[in-house]
């Protein structure tokens, strides 16, 4: 393909280790795996906004205490935040609607165990990191970095009630020694962007080191993987969302997960020319 361009965007001071994004009406949605708040960035005022997803909201919650929260999805006028589900504390769903500003919370815990039992990943290599709403169905990213390696798109028909579910393992290009894992995903229009990372460890919970991060487009119908794309030697990319689309370029925002408890966040422009 031809050359990408990525360039320093916004650097939001009050919100750390940011996972997800969502663009929508000049506003930047954030979350963070280590808080239970749900930042809005206004981008023409330069100003954060903290909404609390419970009575006792904090940032900075201890690493075994955390609901992780590693995706989020735009479905009708809600946005839908997914625990990872890589320990039991982090199976919760969050939905956060932008007219009423309602918050509601649902635990995940059937539903994540009915993904284990279907798909035979076991307790400590679940790992959620993107979630998609596509032809009546929910997408699940799968990331596969933990020793087994099991890296895919988890189909599922509904997040509220039990309903088939399945597996489909999605092979992902290695950057050194590593093969690459999912880390967020989003659709635009029929076709499936994604990120990946590769980071050198074996373990959904412990932090590794960091060898580069990459984006992708497959086929929303097949899951046919259409392109790659090399974006960084260093960063940890993790947060994907639509910027701007255009006949001859496409441009996204995305956020770095630094793994720090610094109440900084990045967010990057990233330009890819369309054929």
């Amino acid at each position: 393909m031809e050359q990408f361009t990525i360039e320093l965007l916004f650097q939001i001071l009050g919100v750390g280790s940011a996972s997800g994004l969502v663009y929508k009406d000049n506003s930047l949605f954030i979350i963070s795996d280590n808080s239970s708040f749900l930042y809005q960035y206004h981008i023409q005022q330069n100003q954060l906004s903290k909404i609390k997803l419970q009575e006792n909201s904090q940032e900075n919650i201890p690493k075994k205490d955390k609901f992780d929260f590693e995706s989020i999805a735009l479905k009708g006028n809600k946005l839908h935040l997914l625990g990872s589900g890589s320990t039991s504390k982090r199976e919760k769903r969050i939905t956060y609607n932008l007219e009423t500003k309602e918050v509601q919370e649902k635990s995940l815990s059937k539903l994540y165990q009915n993904l284990k039992q279907s798909a035979s990943i076991s307790d400590d290599e679940l790992n959620i990191e993107g979630a998609i709403f596509c032809n009546d169905n929910w997408f699940l990213f799968q990331r596969g970095n933990g020793a087994n390696s099991k890296n895919g798109i988890i189909k599922t028909q509904s997040l509220e009630v039990e309903c088939h579910t399945e597996l489909v393992e999605v092979q992902l290009p290695k950057i050194k020694h590593v093969e690459t894992s999912f880390t967020d995903a989003i659709l635009v229009e029929d076709k499936i962007y994604f990120l990946a990372t590769a980071e050198d460890t074996t373990s959904t919970y412990d932090d590794g080191e960091i060898l580069g991060s990459l984006i992708g487009r497959m086929d929303s119908q097949t899951f046919e993987i259409e392109f790659t794309q090399k974006i960084s030697d260093n960063h940890k990319f993790e947060g994907l969302t639509l910027y701007n689309k255009t006949k001859t370029q496409i441009q996204f925002l995305i956020c770095e997960d630094n793994d720090s408890n610094l109440l900084e966040t990045n967010i990057y422009k990233l330009s890819i020319p369309l054929k």
